[in-house]
């Protein structure tokens, strides 16, 4: 895949600097040289594995029994994305994205690579279609590499580099047949997106989205990017606006998707100044229709974007402060279960603060608490919560890898 126009290709492993070396660190790592142990000795068994953030440092879990895996240290906040393989996490780090390999589905030990794919203020992370693109916010470059290349590649793998021309809070994606879709914006604001063809002509485009934010790729390579005031849906090559029913302002900022499904979830805010960031209205963006519908979750039930991952069945599962995981249904627009896991728990003042977040592999959703420094499982065919951890440190961001 090449769009030559507008791409520079580069080969290189990076030496990390000594700042970056840092970060690379094992700090009291329970891991040995054969085979992954857990905390109290026993071999930690090939299968998914979750890992949490917390101040300075990277805890990984085994997600069978919740048992410490391996630490690292790392910087004050770092943020997690899977890399999209079901084994490496790229963490988010002041040099730019740093490869965690988990050793999800294997026996082999975790490692904090030296592989650090160098961004300002690097953003998103989007995985599709066999790449695993990388959005550098200070610079609006686009980094694009082939998902498995993780895995087989000793040292940094071959990229390849969109430039940016004006830096913004930005996303990028590219779909099976080289098209890429990127915002567009400045210092000043964002307001839509461009598709490019492989050779980098623009293709369709649209700037009727304010404050874009936020991409998830649905059934069919259906494309939705949030607004300030609705949605935008690229499919085959033509961008379609979708008004939220609030105007000026109902904002979808996040989305949650299924490649299996044609309905996105996505997060929604109807009123600019409002104080925190709980929200209790979701949307429901048909791509497929190309309608946007807003729905009222149960009363006494609030989340944030960190609270919301879709599973089985196609189904969306929400963490919210009265404590539950509730299940939402996109095609009834109803919430039809809901399964107590923790406490009540207050929305944050800021995103980075630590606050309870939802991550789902198979059929098992992890559940952080922050307040009392856990992790649970939630078995979602029954209801129960099968297994809970009390870490020595708060977690924060975190995510989980099937292996």
């Amino acid at each position: 895949m090449r769009i030559n126009a507008v791409r520079r290709s580069t080969t290189a492993v990076v030496a990390l600097t000594a700042a970056v070396a840092l970060t690379a660190c094992s700090a009291d790592t329970s891991t040995t040289s054969d085979a992954a142990t857990t905390s109290d000795g026993a071999t930690a068994e090939p299968g998914p594995r979750v890992v949490v953030s917390y101040a300075g440092g990277l805890r990984v879990l085994d997600a069978e029994t919740l048992a410490d895996v391996a630490d690292f240290t790392s910087e004050d906040y770092t943020r997690l994305n899977a890399a999209g393989d079901g084994r490496h996490v790229m963490v988010t780090t002041s040099a730019g994205f740093q490869v965690l390999d988990t050793a999800a589905g294997t026996a082999d030990t975790p490692e904090l690579t030296d592989t650090v794919f160098p961004a300002e203020k690097p953003g998103h992370v989007v995985h599709h279609a066999g790449r695993t693109v990388l959005y550098a916010d200070g610079t609006s470059d686009t980094t694009i590499l082939d998902t498995a290349a993780l895995g087989t590649t000793d040292g940094m793998p071959e990229t390849e580099t969109v430039p940016g021309t004006e830096a913004h809070h930005g996303v990028s994606v590219v779909l099976s047949d080289g098209t890429l879709l990127t915002t567009v914006g400045n210092a000043n604001g964002r307001t839509g997106i461009e598709a490019r063809s492989e050779n980098g002509d623009v293709v369709a485009s649209s700037d009727r989205c304010p404050g874009i934010h936020g991409e998830g790729t649905a059934q069919d390579e259906r494309v939705v990017f949030g607004c300030e005031n609705g949605a935008l849906v690229y499919d085959r090559g033509e961008v379609t606006k979708l008004d939220a029913p609030d105007q000026p302002y109902g904002r979808m900022g996040n989305t949650y998707v299924s490649e299996t499904s044609p309905l996105v979830v996505g997060d929604y805010k109807d009123d600019p100044d409002a104080e925190g960031l709980l929200l209790d209205r979701v949307t429901v963006v048909d791509t497929e229709a190309k309608t946007l519908d807003v729905v009222d979750l149960p009363a006494g039930v609030e989340y944030t974007w960190r609270g919301v991952t879709r599973g089985p069945n196609d189904l969306a599962y929400l963490i919210g402060t009265d404590g539950a995981v509730h299940v939402f249904d996109p095609t009834t627009r109803t919430v039809t279960a809901s399964y107590p896991v923790i406490g009540e728990w207050d929305g944050p003042a800021r995103y980075q603060d630590a606050h309870p977040g939802i991550s789902v592999v198979g059929d098992t959703a992890y559940v952080t608490e922050p307040a009392t420094n856990t992790v649970h499982a939630l078995d979602l065919t029954t209801g129960d919560v099968v297994a809970t951890a009390t870490l020595d440190v708060t977690p924060n961001e975190f995510v989980a890898v099937a292996g």
